[in-house]
């Protein structure tokens, strides 16, 4: 009997993201489970300055989802994953991701974690976050920093 149904990787394209690749593949394989992907652009920070708006290019948040599109169906085509079962979102990471899980009825969130403590911990990891709000369970693989 299959644990998992549906496992939703969420990527981040970090230099080690691809054990946590490997790692959500093989669980998806010894399950007989839908495999699919995720990778969230975050939002940019529209209202930061204290003077009002930062003015920016709208060209670049364009440009941001066309690199992230072709990276993440770049990572899709190595894991064998079909273009139904992508999803490029933009906004806040950890949010998105939960939302894709619960909307996909995924049972299994696989993403990587740096095991950040102190101050890095508490300006928040993504990892955490969707840990934190997610519904199903959620599979932290440990990255290894450089």
């Amino acid at each position: 009997m299959a644990l998992y149904k549906h496992i939703l990787l969420a990527v981040d394209f970090s230099d080690h993201s691809h054990a946590v690749a490997n790692t959500a593949k093989q669980i998806a394989a010894q399950n007989q489970a839908k495999f699919s992907i995720v990778y969230v652009v975050d939002n940019l920070p529209l209202n930061s300055d204290p003077f009002g708006p930062i003015q920016f290019d709208v060209d670049l948040t364009q440009e941001l989802l066309d690199n992230a599109k072709t990276r993440l169906k770049q990572v899709a085509a190595t894991l064998e994953i079909p273009e139904n079962q992508q999803w490029l979102e933009m906004g806040n990471p950890k949010l998105e991701i939960v939302r894709i899980a619960e909307e996909q009825q995924a049972d299994l969130i696989v993403i990587g974690s740096h095991g950040r403590h102190g101050l890095a911990l508490l300006l928040g990891s993504t990892a955490n976050g969707v840990l934190h709000h997610a519904k199903v369970d959620v599979l932290a693989v440990r990255l290894k920093d450089s």
